[in-house]
Order: structure tokens, then sequence, then C-alpha cells
């Protein structure tokens, strides 16, 4: 397969070296966890359909790498949580708000694209406490279907695409939010110290979605609290924010000056500020962390690995990373999506050559970056613990 292809000999070495670099201590001894599904949280980075069976539809060329046909991603083939779940012996996700063809066996897909941590972020009506609501009904409702129908042997066929109760305690809970609401901040104000003043909300509602503290007592006992830890869920694992400033249209939108362009071409106040983000999630998921002890928490340094990719992209097989396959920018603000059609004729129509590019429509990445980052993620070097993703649900002795 072609983005296979793209690891150069020295990529190789370079993912070898980060797997040697693991420390030996963590994971020593532990067994490979065995999750019976996943659950996920998000926006377009793992939107597998969502948002093309309740939004608008996503178009030919995207999909056409993997799938071959359109498969309701913002890629031309698989994502990260694509990868992930290829890595734990698990299928791809079903959408949840995609009814044709849904099989919910081994999890279900909340992300949808334009989501935002906040209600008010202004791209889409899916913020994460939407989906987390969207994942009580769902628990609820598969729960009491199961019970009527698959406990009974006559019947016990058409509970094939059910998820089993016991399963919710046991499954990886993956949460992978935030990108929409710093972008729909520099629209609405560019100014950024009203950007950074809202983090600390946005991680709030972000951390309310796990679990609640109530008068300084936690509610792990409540019955009525819409968040994941009171529903079971006890092993999460939690990407930061990507490199912003990088994207191809972050580029082109903000016209950045010599001094807010970093080596790489990259806007450095959009980074600052991803970074930023990014420094008070880990600090929320350590707090996370010691108030659910019985929880296991993973926070993975996405932005550490997709950075180190657009650092180091020539010789990982990549052209500019500033550059990408699908669609154009222009002056002016003309721009033509990904796929879009006039009289039949498409004018955002894909590069020849998409696992070359990091980007393959200014915002969203390409099979073979994603392929590239999980490669380098899913082995534990840029989480917090560095366990991989089969140790996950074991927890670090402090």
């Amino acid at each position: 397969m072609e983005s296979m292809r793209l690891f150069s000999l020295s990529g190789l070495f370079v993912l070898t070296l980060v797997a040697l670099m693991i420390p030996a201590s963590i994971g020593r001894g532990w067994q490979r966890c065995r999750f019976p599904a996943i659950y996920n949280f998000g926006d377009s980075n793992s939107d597998t359909g969502a948002c093309n069976a309740a939004v608008a539809e996503i178009p030919s060329p995207y999909g056409q790498t993997f799938f071959k046909q359109p498969s309701g991603r913002a890629s031309d083939g698989r994502l990260i949580i694509d990868f992930l779940a290829e890595n734990l012996g698990l299928p791809y996700l079903s959408a949840y708000l995609d009814s044709i063809g849904t099989n919910f066996r081994h999890g279900a897909n909340f992300a949808t694209g334009g989501s935002c941590i906040q209600p008010a972020c202004g791209y889409g009506p899916f913020n994460l406490a939407t989906q987390v609501s969207q994942f009580i009904h769902f628990k609820a409702r598969t729960t009491a279907l199961y019970n009527q129908l698959c406990l009974n042997r006559k019947i016990a066929a058409h509970c094939i695409d059910l998820p089993r109760p016991d399963d919710f305690s046991k499954a990886i809970y993956t949460l992978d939010i935030g990108h929409n609401d710093l972008a729909y901040g520099y629209l609405q104000h560019r100014a950024k110290g009203r950007i950074r003043a809202s983090i600390p909300n946005m991680l709030t509602l972000f951390s309310q979605a796990v679990h609640v503290r109530k008068h300084g007592m936690l509610l792990e006992a409540c019955k009525k609290c819409t968040v994941l830890y009171s529903e079971g869920a006890r092993i999460f694992w939690i990407h930061n924010m990507d490199p912003i400033g990088c994207l191809p249209f972050s580029v082109m939108m903000y016209q950045p000056k010599a001094h807010n362009v970093d080596r790489n071409g990259c806007v450095m106040p959009q980074n600052e500020m991803a970074k930023e983000f990014n420094r008070q999630l880990r600090d929320k998921v350590s707090q996370l962390r010691a108030q659910l002890p019985s929880a296991a928490f993973t926070y993975v340094d996405v932005y550490s690995a997709k950075y180190a990719l657009i650092s180091d992209a020539k010789q990982q097989g990549f052209v500019d990373p500033r550059t990408f396959c699908c669609g154009s920018y222009g002056h002016h603000g003309h721009h033509v999506d990904c796929g879009k059609k006039v009289n039949g004729t498409v004018y955002g129509s894909s590069c020849r050559y998409p696992s070359r590019h990091i980007s393959w429509d200014g915002i969203h990445f390409t099979e073979a970056t994603n392929l590239w980052v999980a490669n380098s993620t899913l082995n534990g070097f840029f989480s917090d613990p560095p366990v991989s993703i089969d140790k996950a649900c074991h927890r670090p002795q402090p």
C-alpha cells in the first residue's frame, strides 16, 4: 500500500529509537489489556461518519486511498482512531449518528466534525456535553435491549450488533477535542488574551464530562450524573491539542508576518495557545488521576508527535508541510473545498500522491500522516505515563 511506503530507513530508525527510549520499568510484566470496546468523543480528527450522516455529506475524493469511496472521514483514508482500533484487534468504530450498517458490538463513536468542548462554539450542535449525553442514552437503551432480547436463546441472534452491558466498564474511552474551540476563538476575537482566558472554562467542561465534584465531594455513586465515570468508564486515553498554527489553512488565513512564523513556517501565536491549552489539560488530567485512583488516565502528546513530523517532513518522505493535497486556497479569501462540484465538474480535486502530503485538505491530515502519528504514539513514547495503548488499563504506582 502506498501509504505504508512513506517510511524511509531514517523514519524506521527514529521509531525504533522511540521504542527503545520508553522507560523499561513502565509496563514490565504487565499483561496486554483486552479491551472489548472503544467509546470515542471528539471532532473531525476522529469522526468516522457522524457529520456525514447528520450534517453534511463528505464527498469524493475523501476516502479514496483506503476505502476507495467516501467513508464519512475528513481524510483520504484512515484516521488515528482507526489505527488505534486495528492495534487493539477491534473493528473500525461505527458513528453513533449513522443508522446505516452500524454495528456497536465493540463500541461506538460519538465524535462529530465541527464539535467543540464549549456549547456556544459556533461550528456545530454536538459539543462534548451533548456527545456524553448521547453515550448515556446509548448505554441505557442498548443495555435494556440486551436484557430484553439477548438472554432469551430463541431470539439471541438479534444481539449480534449490541454491546455487552459488562463491557462498558472494561472498554477504553478516548477523547480528542478542543481544536474547534481555539479556531473559533481566533475567528471571533483574534485577541490572545481573550482566548487564553477561555481555556480554564473549556477544561472545566472537559473535566465535568469525566466526573463531577459538588460541595467538595466526589459524586462517584451518583446515578443521575451525565458523566462518564459515573457510568462505569475507568480507562481513558486523552489526546492533546494539535499544532494548529502549522495547518496550511492557518498559515494562509492569518497571513503571518516573518516575526510570527517559526523555522517550519508555522504561526507561532496559534501554536503557543495550543501549547498553553495542552499545559492546562495535562494538569487537569493529573487532577483527575488523583481524584479517581480507581481509573487509569493516559495523556497523549499528539502535539509533539505531529510537530516532530512537520519538522522532519522531508526526511520522512513528505513534501513541504505547508502544502496540502485536495482543494485550494487563493487570495482575498477565495477557497475551493476539497471535492466541491459545480454543474457536475469537480473543482476541488485530489493531488496525485496523497501519501506525500502531511495535510489532506489544509485542515485535516492524510492517512499517511495519521499512520505515522499512530505508530509514534500508540507505543507510549509521547504519553504520560509512558504506556502503550495495549497496557493503558494498568495504573502505574506513584
